[in-house]
């Protein structure tokens, strides 16, 4: 009697398969990079597709130059600019910070997408809910 031999078929994954990317960038990684290069990353990611989770969240002057730079790459077909939503930053004053006269701000996770993908439902001071969808 002989065997009979049975090929299993493999299916090939599709190059457009649909859904959502989501990048989460830790704390260290953050920390290690100059803010023009978090910004820069930050934006690639963003005009890629993904949503970018950030560990640790930017800086206000971050923040402001991230709006800053996305407004001049801005264009009607291509990139529809950002939507950017963190957990309200705690303030820390150190004993020098005191003596000086300056408060640091301490941030916390940043959710940033691309405008026509990410919607922000709501945001607390300890909680955000976003709607994203597929880009079509």
């Amino acid at each position: 009697m002989s065997k009979k031999k049975t090929k299993k078929r493999r299916t090939k994954k599709s190059d457009t398969q649909k859904g959502i990317r989501i990048d989460i960038i830790s704390k260290d990684r953050l920390s290690a990079m100059a803010p023009m290069e978090k910004i820069r990353l930050i934006l690639d990611m963003v005009r890629s597709g993904s949503i970018v989770i950030l560990e640790r969240g930017l800086t206000p002057e971050e923040e402001a130059k991230l709006i800053e730079m996305t407004m001049t790459e801005i264009t009607p077909d291509d990139f529809s600019g950002i939507e950017i939503e963190s957990y309200p930053g705690k303030q820390r004053t150190t004993f020098l910070g005191k003596l000086l006269g300056k408060t640091m701000f301490e941030t916390r996770l940043t959710v940033v997408g691309a405008a026509d993908q990410l919607k922000t439902l709501k945001r607390d001071h300890d909680f955000i809910s976003a709607l994203v969808s597929v880009r079509s």
